[in-house]
């Protein structure tokens, strides 16, 4: 017992040492130009969607011919019974290309311990779905589950998620599309300062 109380108590004092670093270098990340915040998140959002496509090259054509979608990066850190994450992203129009620069913010609870990296990269099949999104935000609660079709229409997307009619989710963590989504608890909203 003495062993597991050790180990914990480390990897405690691992978590802490990295949220500290983290929270020391958003200062450092602030004193960044609004251009070049928004480039970060274009960087990423090309990076992320090259990377799908190259796991699964049906993905493509389901974005370009998508009213539109949006491509966040994150991360969470789990600490013993409450974890939390923030991220940031875009979400992109394909009719008029007009991008729209957003902020996710994630609240969990659950034993557990870790840090993790994500990317999410939705789909919206339809201009409301899209529209919604941008304006309203999305909040995803405990009715997320994966399902093989949207369950109104019968379609599909390969790979993804169906988490509300005409939005599609693929999930990416560093080994590839997740099976399983852990976006729970996950709020999505406009950025004010990039937008």
């Amino acid at each position: 017992m003495k062993g597991v109380a050790r180990h914990m108590k480390t990897k405690f004092k691992i978590l802490s040492i990295l949220l500290l670093i983290t929270f020391l270098a958003m200062p450092l990340a602030s004193a960044a130009s609004v251009e070049e915040k928004r480039q970060h998140i274009r960087d990423i959002s090309n990076e992320t969607l090259l990377k799908l496509y190259k796991i699964n090259p049906s993905a493509r054509s389901y974005v370009e011919n998508a009213s539109g979608y949006a491509v966040f990066g994150s991360w969470a850190v789990k600490l013993l019974i409450l974890g939390g994450g923030s991220g940031k992203g875009m979400a992109v129009n394909n009719e008029n290309k007009a991008e729209t620069f957003m902020q996710m913010a994630e609240l969990n609870a659950g034993l557990g311990l870790g840090i993790k990296n994500y990317k999410l990269i939705f789909i919206f099949q339809n201009q409301n779905a899209l529209d919604n999104f941008i304006n309203v935000g999305l909040e995803l609660g405990a009715q997320v589950t994966a399902a093989a079709t949207d369950s109104v229409t019968g379609d599909s997307v390969q790979g993804a998620v169906s988490i509300l009619p005409g939005v599609w989710l693929y999930q990416m963590t560093e080994s590839g599309l997740a099976l399983e989504l852990s976006v729970k608890g996950t709020k999505y909203f406009k950025d004010k300062e990039l937008n």
